[in-house]
């Protein structure tokens, strides 16, 4: 009988080896990483639309969003102990249930990572340009400029970007602090009066919604090959990050609701920033305004940093060209792909919407959440038999949130898995056997 441990098969010595970033992330660093992507522009958005569906209410769907991400998490991180490439999720899967099923949640962490950094672009763009009052053409090259700042920073190696990061994480905080706190001394209880319970599939539709808000950790965890310690720092530091966004999200939703009632419903653009107002005056209002952009403009700076470590894992792996799995000697980053990864987004956030955009991200996000369970259900069977409930348990809470996806959703999402088995299919064809081509890593 074998005495390999999970670990070792998914992350044999050799192929450890042959990863040439530099492990830099600690703890607090990725925390701070996972702060930083999930909290983007959802949240200075979402509120007016979950007070639109629920009312009063709408804490609700914050809690059932949140317990379903605490059970995702929880999966997440179980996998996270066993597999340290750089890849994240994608690694983690593809570890569990071989180079297919790998593939597939490598394409899906691209897709969730590359459509929400294309919907918050959006934003950003809009929001910054109707503030110096610019046209379209000016919302273009403020694109272009945030995200050649971004290339520019992360060309020279991953520290500097960790660094930048954890400041952008701090400098986003402190608006929705004064929100989460000045404001809650305005709250009129009245506006948080709930007469009826929303119906279990308008919860499920919200929640669903909401998932574009609390998104993010799956993309911060795909530098795994840069981080220490792996199995202690990646679940400290996603329990870290979770705990502490949860408390800002519901908080800021009960807030906002006491504060405006009725009329968050109809904030549409800034209901925070409209909240701030309401409360302690235009000077809060323009500060929630600042602290959207510098929050999204951080979000960017951290996507910019994890996905295209997406795109080289699977270069790494033979799935798209070698060349974009080139590391740079002086500064150990991946330029090509990182290159690459910026030009991609600002040509999808110039075609784009932000609605579009984030129900293709949501879609993504909750299909590789259920191979991430199914992943860390399998590595405990692979630990002498030892098995646990909560990722099956995971998989009927993702379930019942899909059920609030539209027809026209699951047809584009199954199209999208249809390229890409295609795509997969062809490598095959080209390359032969992916499993056992020299240099591939090794699956169980």
């Amino acid at each position: 009988m074998s005495t390999t441990s999970p670990t070792d098969t998914a992350t044999p010595r050799e192929t450890r080896e042959r990863e040439p970033l530099v492990r830099a992330i600690g703890t607090l660093g990725l925390a701070a990483g996972i702060i930083n992507v999930t909290i983007g522009g959802g949240i200075f958005r979402l509120p007016a639309n979950v007070a639109a569906s629920l009312g009063p209410a709408a804490p609700l769907a914050y809690i059932v969003c949140a317990i379903a991400m605490g059970l995702i998490v929880f999966c997440i991180a179980d996998a996270g102990r066993h597999v340290s490439l750089t890849g994240g999720p994608y690694a983690y899967v593809g570890a569990a249930f071989g180079s297919y099923v790998g593939f597939l949640s490598g394409v899906l962490l691209w897709m969730l990572g590359t459509f929400a950094m294309a919907a918050v672009s959006t934003v950003f763009s809009s929001m910054v340009a109707a503030s110096l009052g610019v046209s379209r053409i000016g919302e273009i090259v403020i694109l272009i400029a945030a995200f050649g700042f971004w290339s520019l920073i992360n060309l020279r190696g991953v520290s500097l970007s960790v660094r930048l990061n954890a400041i952008a994480t701090v400098a986003k905080l402190v608006p929705l602090l004064l929100v989460a706190i000045g404001g809650a001394f305005f709250i009129q209880r009245e506006n948080l009066h709930v007469e009826t319970l929303p119906a279990a599939g308008d919860v499920a539709r919200t929640s669903l919604l909401l998932i574009f808000a609390f998104a993010g950790i799956e993309s911060a965890l795909v530098p795994s090959g840069e981080v220490r310690d792996t199995a202690r720092t990646v679940p400290r530091a996603i329990a870290l990050a979770m705990v502490g966004i949860t408390l800002l999200y519901i908080t800021l939703q009960i807030v906002a609701q006491g504060i405006l009632g009725d009329g968050l419903a109809k904030a549409t653009v800034s209901p925070l920033a409209d909240a701030a107002g309401a409360s302690m005056g235009g000077w809060a209002r323009a500060l929630l305004i600042a602290g959207a952009a510098v929050s999204m403009f951080g979000y960017l700076g951290g996507m910019t940093l994890a996905i295209p470590r997406m795109l080289y894992a699977l270069a790494r792996d033979g799935f798209l060209p070698r060349a974009l799995a080139r590391v740079d000697p002086v500064h150990h980053s991946p330029q090509r792909a990182i290159l690459l990864q910026s030009a991609l987004i600002v040509g999808l956030a110039i075609s784009g919407t932000f609605e579009k955009l984030a129900i293709l991200a949501d879609v993504s996000a909750l299909a590789l959440y259920l191979g991430c369970a199914l992943a860390a259900w399998r590595f405990r069977r692979m630990q002498a038999g030892i098995s646990t409930i909560l990722p099956w348990l995971t998989c009927v809470v993702i379930v019942w949130l899909v059920t609030g996806l539209k027809i026209e959703e699951w047809i584009g999402f199954g199209v999208c898995l249809v390229i890409a088995s295609v795509l997969y299919v062809v490598k095959i064809m080209v390359a032969g056997d992916v499993e056992n081509r020299p240099g591939a890593p090794t699956y169980p």
